[in-house]
């Protein structure tokens, strides 16, 4: 049948909230992404199906997100419905960058000024609903700041009264931790290192999952990634940074996927960044 005919309806076009989905699919099919889960790696108790189960159950806050909800609780709806898988926290830290951009992109003005705005704009009601999010997931962080216990976010939903008390909004918790937290930075940052990866994955050729494992591999290379320095310590950051430089150089990134799987090194921070980059690529233009 002619396309021409009348009674056929066109495609509709992908949503902001389909973009979001599928950069978060498009991830983990970037293989290799040393010390990731992607393709043809996954470690003992987080696989590839994991991250195709979190990436669709996340969709109701990116809904949330998309349709002018707080971001404090578009996360957590996000987070909950990612947690609907047996490995539990696949992609907290994507979805944590991803809520703002889906939110600027909704309203027709996906910028790094935008989203930061409404990062900025967060209130202590968003910091309430973040703290919950951690009731949904174990998630890998640093010990708090001295005399900063009460607001410990491995304590979840109890840790909301002092939230509430010292009236700390999402913002304030983002602020507080930039010295320690790849994400964190983003959010006060306008997000710079996410729309810059984005470039770069517009200005290549080659399949998308290729591109998103070379543009992964470059982030890690620049700065070490702070889930690792989490993990383990920032002397191994920094190493596996010098070691992702060292892959690139080669054009080999084969054996250090391998080497950081055996090794128990996952640059989770640049994986998320990676998502989020993914994201304002499709939104401006990346073609699959």
């Amino acid at each position: 049948m002619s396309s021409a005919d009348p009674g056929v309806e066109p495609p509709p076009e992908r949503t902001v909230v389909d973009d979001a989905q599928l950069a978060l699919l498009l991830e983990v099919t970037g293989t290799p992404k040393p010390g990731n889960v992607d393709r043809a790696h996954d470690h003992d108790d987080l696989r590839f199906e994991h991250f195709m189960a979190g990436g669709i159950g996340a969709r109701c806050g990116l809904e949330l997100a998309a349709d002018g909800e707080r971001l404090g609780r578009a996360f957590e709806r996000a987070i909950a419905g990612m947690s609907q898988q047996r490995a539990g926290n696949t992609q907290f830290g994507a979805l944590l960058v991803l809520v703002p951009l889906v939110r600027a992109a909704a309203e027709g003005e996906l910028s790094g000024e935008r989203a930061g705005d409404l990062a900025a704009a967060t209130t202590v009601a968003d910091a309430a609903d973040f703290y919950r999010a951690f009731e949904h997931v174990d998630v890998a962080v640093d010990d708090p700041p001295a005399g900063m216990d009460a607001l410990d976010v491995r304590r979840g939903a109890e840790a909301v009264p002092a939230v509430e008390d010292r009236g700390v909004t999402l913002y304030d918790v983002m602020a507080d931790s930039v010295e320690v937290d790849g994400i964190a930075r983003e959010w006060t940052g306008e997000f710079a290192r996410t729309f810059e990866a984005a470039e770069r994955l517009l200005d290549r050729d080659g399949p998308v999952p290729d591109r998103a494992a070379r543009v992964f591999l470059e982030l890690l290379a620049e700065e070490p990634d702070t889930f690792v320095a989490t993990q383990h310590d920032r002397e191994t950051a920094r190493e596996a940074t010098e070691r992702a430089a060292a892959a690139l150089a080669d054009g080999d990134p084969w054996a250090l996927a391998n080497e950081f799987v055996a090794e128990g090194i996952n640059p989770g921070t640049t994986a998320d960044l990676t998502a989020a980059a993914l994201f304002v690529a499709l939104e401006r233009g990346l073609e699959i």
